[in-house]
């Protein structure tokens, strides 16, 4: 623990429902919602086999997290990982790649909420309702997790509550002929006049990104009341709860409009299934669910980056006068969380929906990577527990996760892995100017360095 002034200790008062909850809501139960037109389309009308192909991925690295968070309860998560049971040069480039994705969730997040508010009141700017929604998500974030999670009790139950509404709907308008005009059916998951490996595989990596948010749950390790029990449990809660919601969404969508060519817009592609299953009344839920969505996620991934910064700060990766900052009366890394306010703010009016998305896949892929391989060089190889269950727990599942998640990495467009190396690029010119005009240097520094 740094002894920087002003640095401190968060304090824990979240419970493995209250993880759950977190990860629920920063995953967010109607999360397809926004990515439904790209996904069907990419994959060519297989999207429910995408979500089951990147829930299996998921699942597996959720188990990973788990493990490795029950040795090293920090709120770095994959940087923390890396950094102790591979080396800490890998840590510094988990770390630093996961930082982009947190850094553009909420960024992604405000910006798709701002395009789906400006579409019902048209006559405010684009810019003002960015800048409204980036500061009420940092403004709610400096008061504490105890704050965030009444928010996140009530978006969750407002997005269930939708997502229940949809598939009454979707269901009763199939039964009545609409779409495909039957419940049951094999063409979300296989089709053979469409089917494509490569497009599945296309597809589930954008797929995978519905998932993201899982993993913060690692960075509430300090916050947790017993992270070394909770932590795993949660993760993998959270991605089976999320998985299963995301391929009944994305099985009762493709029936309603079986044509994934045909929608009219794609990035809105989903107002579009609502409106024909269930007329505007639903429409309009389907609105109100995309908005309490952004806020959510927002919320919850400003949450974790601020963490994920508190983490990379202590061994001063970060300035640590800065991002190790923890307020001492709402326990929060009040800093940290407002750079990301001014990061969110500034960047939505540079950056669009779409390559924001592209992007944050590359970071996400790379660190479940990390998580995957620790488990295997810290249990299976340091540790040498091998034997009966232990060579599923510490060898072959996470060797299955590490090559889910390389698959979906290797999948990525090729945009995405461009911003990916960039920003690793930019990574390493930061880490050197820090080791030569740094005086106090740390072992992580010169580890990188060397």
């Amino acid at each position: 623990m740094s002894t920087e002034p002003g640095t401190g200790e968060l304090k824990r008062i979240l419970t493995l429902g209250q993880l759950v909850l977190f990860g629920v809501t920063f995953v967010g139960p109607t999360a397809p919602f926004p990515m439904f037109g790209i996904v069907s389309h990419i994959s060519r009308g297989h999207m429910a086999l995408a979500y089951v192909i990147a829930m299996v991925a998921m699942v597996l690295t959720a188990h990973s997290y788990g493990r490795m968070a029950a040795v090293f309860p920090a709120a770095g998560s994959a940087y923390t990982y890396a950094r102790n049971a591979l080396h800490p040069a890998v840590g510094f480039v988990a770390g630093w790649t996961m930082l982009l994705d947190y850094l553009l969730m909420p960024l992604m997040s405000v910006i798709y909420l701002s395009l789906t508010v400006s579409r019902f009141i048209t006559w405010v700017p684009f810019g003002a309702w960015l800048a409204l929604f980036a500061t009420a998500i940092t403004v709610g974030n400096l008061f504490g997790l105890k704050v965030t999670n009444r928010a996140n009790f009530v978006m969750t139950a407002v997005m269930v509550s939708v997502l229940v509404a949809f598939v009454a709907a979707a269901a009763h308008a199939l039964r009545a002929g609409v779409g495909s005009g039957t419940l049951l059916s094999v063409a979300p998951f296989y089709n053979p006049a469409t089917f494509s490996m490569h497009a599945v595989m296309a597809g589930t990596s954008v797929a995978a990104f519905s998932f993201l948010g899982f993993d913060g749950v690692s960075t509430l390790a300090e916050d947790s009341k017993n992270p070394v029990r909770d932590i795993g449990r949660a993760t993998v809660m959270v991605c089976l709860i999320c998985g299963f919601l995301f391929i009944l969404q994305a099985y009762l969508g493709q029936l309603a409009w079986p044509d994934f060519n045909s929608y009219p817009k794609v990035e809105t592609a989903f107002l579009d299934v609502s409106l024909r299953v269930g007329g505007l009344s639903l429409y309009y839920l389907v609105s109100l669910a995309l908005v309490v969505a952004g806020v959510a996620s927002a919320v919850t991934a400003q949450a974790s980056a601020s963490r994920l910064m508190l983490g990379m700060a202590r061994d001063r990766l970060l300035p640590p006068r800065v991002f190790a900052y923890v307020h001492p009366k709402y326990s929060t890394p009040t800093y940290g969380i407002l750079s990301m306010g001014v990061v969110t703010l500034a960047g939505g009016f540079f950056l669009s929906f779409q390559l924001a998305a592209e992007a944050i896949n590359f970071g996400a892929l790379l660190g479940f990577i990390c998580v995957n391989l620790c488990v295997v060089v810290h249990y299976y190889i340091r540790c040498g527990e091998r034997r009966g269950a232990a060579l599923g727990y510490n060898l072959l599942a996470p060797l299955a996760g590490l090559g889910a998640s390389l698959y979906i990495f290797l999948s990525l467009s090729s945009k995405a892995k461009t911003i990916g190396v960039l920003w690793c690029a930019f990574g390493l010119l930061y880490v050197t100017v820090l080791k030569r005009g740094s005086r106090k240097e740390t072992a992580v520094v010169d580890a990188f360095i060397q």
